[in-house]
């Protein structure tokens, strides 16, 4: 089958079932999905997406859990208005499509997005989360915002090259001890540079016995075994933000 021979990481796990708390709202030239907490706060977090898109019910799922938790959640279309990846796709096309869609290229949203969030909403202490795509986006907007108190990227894949040790403030590293997509020597490789050149706080977490997308596309329900995990990633996530935003 054609769309077999393309394996991505994010076609890993289950869409969940999920309507969502909060609104689309227009933030400039895109559109996003908002939640904002209980009560009123101060504090945002810019929720980024994985390959599947915006309007995934996962990622609105974890932007609830935000909000519940008392942040302003966002989770903007970082791509755009172009066409978010469907698991019917033809996976052999798959690097073409990623051509469009390049992670670290995505200041003109971001732009867009924090200036809502801060003139719309009233916020002014920022963090950003993002799964898979939207992790490699998190490494890339914690070395560009210094507006960006906080940052979580959750199995944002790493290549051995890449350097991201000029992080601009705290950045915690979430990643699967079983990730097909991102091989443990990596991640390693990723934490020595980061001991050696960076400058703020960091962790970098592997969970034992996960695969890839396990905080945001696992049902509880359907992992018991993996459940355990499942909570503490999501719980670290907001522990994390929590203690620098």
């Amino acid at each position: 089958m054609a769309n077999e021979s393309r394996p991505c990481p994010c076609r890993v796990g289950d869409r969940f079932d999920y309507e969502g708390c909060g609104q689309e709202v227009q933030v400039e030239h895109i559109k996003a999905y908002v939640c904002k907490a209980p009560a009123s706060t101060d504090k945002a977090v810019v929720v980024i997406h994985d390959i599947f898109g915006w309007q995934l019910p996962n990622t609105r799922y974890m932007a609830d859990m935000l909000a519940a938790n008392g942040y302003i959640a966002i989770c903007p279309d970082f791509f755009a208005g172009r066409e978010a990846w469907k698991p019917s796709d033809d996976w052999s096309k798959f690097d073409d499509w990623l051509k469009t869609r390049d992670a670290r290229k995505i200041n003109k949203e971001a732009d867009a997005v924090l200036k809502y969030l801060k003139e719309q909403c009233g916020a002014k202490k920022l963090g950003v989360v993002g799964f898979c795509w939207g992790g490699i986006a998190v490494h890339h907007l914690m070395m560009t915002y210094p507006e960006l108190k906080a940052g979580v990227s959750l199995y944002g894949l790493i290549k051995d090259s890449d350097d991201i040790s000029n992080l601009l403030n705290p950045t915690f590293f979430i990643f699967a001890e079983k990730d097909d997509f991102i091989p443990l020597h990596q991640v390693t490789l990723l934490e020595q540079k980061l001991k050696k050149n960076c400058k703020v706080d960091f962790e970098v977490k592997i969970y034992p016995g996960q695969t890839h997308g396990f905080v945001h596309r696992r049902g509880e329900d359907t992992s018991p075994q993996d459940k355990p995990y499942i909570e503490e990633g999501r719980t670290d996530m907001i522990n994390w933000l929590n203690k620098y935003i």
